[in-house]
């Protein structure tokens, strides 16, 4: 049997993380943090000329460059393999910053049906106010994308690599079709697969990402970061225009600074994950249980996450559990933490298993009605496997759980 390593040969991507090197004003091997908020010219007339954008490559005010910062931006842009990348202070200042920079008053967006409950929230509450329209669909039907396309007014397609909380991948290559066809931007979530799915290798402009999960690894920050073309970035903080220079939605350079030194093992962890992800969820499937996992064989779009996915890095550590009632499913999680398999909370990528009901959670600012239309499971519990612990306890813990709380035949 082929090996995902054998079938995908070197990792590029680990590569380019790796070739990233700064260095400390004294040649430490690791870059220090510049903490200083504003810059001095020994010139005055360079400050104008910078403001001016007449002048590049000079710090003027952290609200619109700072070296660490910086730095972190060059190596996360070698990872998605854009020309530049800008962190900010969270994944939903990261989507928001780009759809200001991206449409006005007028314009239309195309997205998802099943997306994260924030950019729901964004996208169905507050660009109406805007006077910026959204219609959701189901990304993986391009028929049904080109269909709700208004020619002239939509100016973004929006979507998640792996859904929130369904865990379903849009069909790129029709996205990717689709934007060229009607001059769109396709913009990506990709906070659900990093490494595993690459957006602008299959189309994507722009890629935001949570830096809060899998970049960060251990559920101790909030901060976002965006991908796209040096252009792109440049425009975010422009001094006149820049939706993150103006929005004032900037990224700390100590934060910055522990992302830039996380990158270097996020391929390392990304695999455990991977493999303790499938692990349980193939010893779940073989038990009977309801579970969900972009690894399995019977997952609905097995192929086309294959020919998507960079499957070296295996499938992620997210799967979904469907109780059938939110009651089974946080009783299941109450006594899932009790047997320390894992921890009730939100979010995602930590070294220990989290667990949260997204239809009362993450999800809650979906309507009950539209929950039900994109057969969002009041039941459903979504789990971010971690990625230390014995498989074998930890798997015996679960079923423990499951068939504690769980009706006979379920």
């Amino acid at each position: 049997m082929t090996s995902p390593e054998q079938k995908m040969g070197p990792r590029p991507t680990d590569q380019r993380i790796r070739d990233v090197q700064d260095f400390g004003e004294e040649g430490g091997v690791v870059p220090v943090i510049d903490l200083a908020a504003t810059s001095t010219f020994l010139n005055p007339l360079d400050m104008e000329k910078t403001f001016h954008g007449e002048l590049k490559g000079c710090y003027l005010y952290s609200r619109h460059s700072n070296p660490t910062v910086n730095a972190f931006g060059r190596k996360f842009a070698a990872l998605e393999g854009t020309e530049a990348a800008l962190g900010v202070a969270s994944g939903m200042a990261a989507i928001s910053c780009v759809i200001d920079q991206l449409v006005q008053a007028g314009d239309h967006i195309v997205t998802q049906h099943a997306i994260y409950g924030g950019t729901y929230a964004l996208f169905k509450n507050v660009l109406p106010r805007r006077g910026v329209s959204v219609t959701f669909v189901d990304l993986g039907n391009p028929a049904e994308v080109e269909k709700a396309i208004q020619p002239g007014k939509t100016k973004v397609i929006y979507a998640e690599s792996l859904s929130n909380p369904l865990l379903r991948t849009p069909d790129f290559s029709g996205l990717k079709a689709l934007k060229e066809k009607y001059h769109l931007k396709l913009v990506v979530d990709g906070t659900f697969a990093p490494l595993m799915l690459l957006p602008t290798e299959l189309g994507a402009d722009v890629v935001v990402h949570s830096c809060t999960k899998y970049i960060s690894g251990a559920s101790d920050m909030i901060a976002g970061v965006i991908a796209s073309s040096a252009e792109m970035i440049a425009s975010l903080i422009d001094v006149n225009s820049g939706s993150v220079m103006l929005g004032g939605a900037v990224m700390d350079a100590r934060i910055a600074h522990e992302l830039y030194l996380r990158l270097d093992h996020l391929p390392v962890r990304i695999r455990a994950h991977s493999e303790a992800a499938q692990f349980l969820a193939e010893r779940m499937r073989e038990s009977g249980v309801k579970v969900t996992y972009p690894g399995l064989k019977n997952h609905p779009q097995r192929s086309l996450i294959d020919a998507q996915f960079n499957t070296v890095y295996g499938y992620g550590g997210m799967l979904t559990v469907d109780c059938g009632t939110s009651n089974l499913a946080m009783e299941l999680a109450s006594e899932l933490q009790k047997e320390k398999f894992g921890l009730y909370a939100v979010s995602l990528g930590f070294s220990r298993t989290l667990m949260s009901c997204p239809a009362v959670s993450t999800s809650s600012e979906i309507p009950e009605e539209e929950q039900k239309q994109i057969q969002l499971s009041p039941g459903l519990l979504r789990l971010s496997i971690g990625l230390i612990g014995d498989h074998e306890v930890l798997w015996k813990r679960f079923l423990k759980s499951y068939q504690k709380v769980m009706p006979k035949g379920q």
